[in-house]
């Protein structure tokens, strides 16, 4: 279902856009993902609403038949991308899992904020951004994918997580189609 509407307290959370990451190649170009996540913190911050930005530095414990090394990352890895203009209102985390809820209190500090839906972007579309949006809507929020402003080191999970996954979790919409609806508020 294309997205419909925006609750009046809803946050953007955006995964993993630093600099490690966008670096590896991908699916779809990092440059455009990140253009559409920045236009979206930027629509949410003016319209005063809550900017998460996720980075990771870690992996899960548990043994993986295909698992990436998560240690001794280079310096400035984990560092956020600039483009995304990190602002003193905006809520940081390091997450060291797949998904941004666990273990890092984002349920909590969301919330305490009043917040009933979430917005998700980022990298990658199979892993950190599924594993977030499906945790957000097992703990009871609305969420929405922004389709554009998400890649995938791998065309298929991608794919795969957009058509048929994401609509069993919440609604899917474009950068500017989620924007339209914040400037309809």
């Amino acid at each position: 279902m294309p997205v419909t509407t925006l609750d009046p307290k809803t946050a953007l959370i955006v995964i993993d856009l630093q600099k490690g990451i966008v670096a590896l190649p991908a699916a779809h170009p990092t440059n455009d993902v990140v253009k559409h996540a920045t236009e979206l913190a930027d629509a949410f911050r003016r319209h005063g609403l809550p900017v998460v930005l996720v980075n990771v530095d870690g992996g899960a414990p548990g043994r993986a038949e295909q698992t990436r090394s998560m240690r001794d990352f280079p310096a400035g890895w984990t560092d956020l991308v600039p483009e995304l203009n990190l602002r003193p209102t905006d809520y940081t985390l390091t997450k060291r899992t797949w998904g941004a809820f666990t273990n890092t209190g984002l349920e909590k500090r969301l919330r305490d904020l009043g917040v009933t839906q979430v917005v998700i972007a980022g990298v990658s579309t199979s892993s950190g951004v599924e594993s977030t949006a499906r945790h957000a809507h097992e703990n009871g929020f609305h969420v929405t994918l922004a389709v554009d402003a998400m890649t995938d080191m791998n065309a298929d999970a991608h794919q795969n997580s957009i058509t048929r996954i994401f609509p069993r979790l919440g609604e899917t919409g474009t950068t500017q189609e989620i924007i339209e609806l914040l400037n309809r508020r």
